[in-house]
């Protein structure tokens, strides 16, 4: 396998990184048991890797709720941190990859569909988030993934061709957004997100610390 010379790297957030979408996922259950309707497969696909009112969108849509995105939003928020207490953990393979990063020198980003303050909990959590030159989030673009916009800025933040960023993605939106927008686009799909179309990555694989994701950010 032919592999490009990186200069960058960008992670995705939830799913990716930290084990978020485990807690989404009970979250979302529960509050369409709340009111008896079940999260199924179709509202769980089409909420993934969205930002919060798209994702919320799709679930009123899908399901004929009538309450507010902001209502849905808040109820979200406390049954997240409820289950987050004693859930909340980093995905396999991180921490040996982001050393490995910054032993090559390369910098490195986020680029998340979720809020800022969101993120910043999240990574604050696990004092990762001073490692990251660049951090894009919800408030930062016009356009969502699958729009490429976020990882074009992404590049152009962090003054690197999008063919030379590595971009770590979960999710197929998200996948969509990064090889839209030329970069060499590695999908991990996670048990929430495998039955999405991966077609458009660069590569596949199953943990973030696969000898040829390693191989990627290794310099010199």
């Amino acid at each position: 396998m032919s592999l490009p010379d990186i200069s960058a790297v960008v992670f995705d957030l939830d799913g990716l990184m930290l084990n978020t979408e485990d807690v989404f996922s009970e979250s979302g259950r529960q509050l369409l048991a709340r009111r008896g309707l079940e999260m199924t497969a179709e509202i769980h696909h089409a909420m993934l890797g969205r930002r919060p009112n798209e994702a919320f969108q799709a679930m009123k849509d899908l399901t004929g709720i009538t309450d507010e995105i902001e209502s849905l939003k808040e109820e979200t928020r406390e049954l997240f941190q409820e289950i987050a207490a004693g859930h909340l953990a980093l995905m396999p393979g991180l921490l040996p990859l982001l050393d490995r990063i910054d032993n090559s020198g390369l910098p490195r980003a986020v680029a998340t569909s979720s809020p800022r303050d969101y993120m910043t909990d999240m990574l604050g959590r696990f004092d990762l988030l001073d490692g990251f030159r660049v951090t894009l989030t919800a408030e930062d673009v016009t356009e969502g993934k699958p729009n490429p916009e976020i990882y074009l800025t992404a590049a152009t933040r962090l003054d690197v061709e999008p063919a030379r960023m590595l971009v770590l993605e979960d999710s197929e939106a998200g996948t969509r957004a990064a090889a839209s927008a030329g970069a060499f686009t590695v999908s991990i799909p996670s048990v929430h997100t495998q039955a999405g179309d991966f077609s458009m990555a660069s590569i596949l694989r199953k943990q973030l610390d696969d000898d040829v994701v390693l191989q990627l950010v290794t310099t010199g």
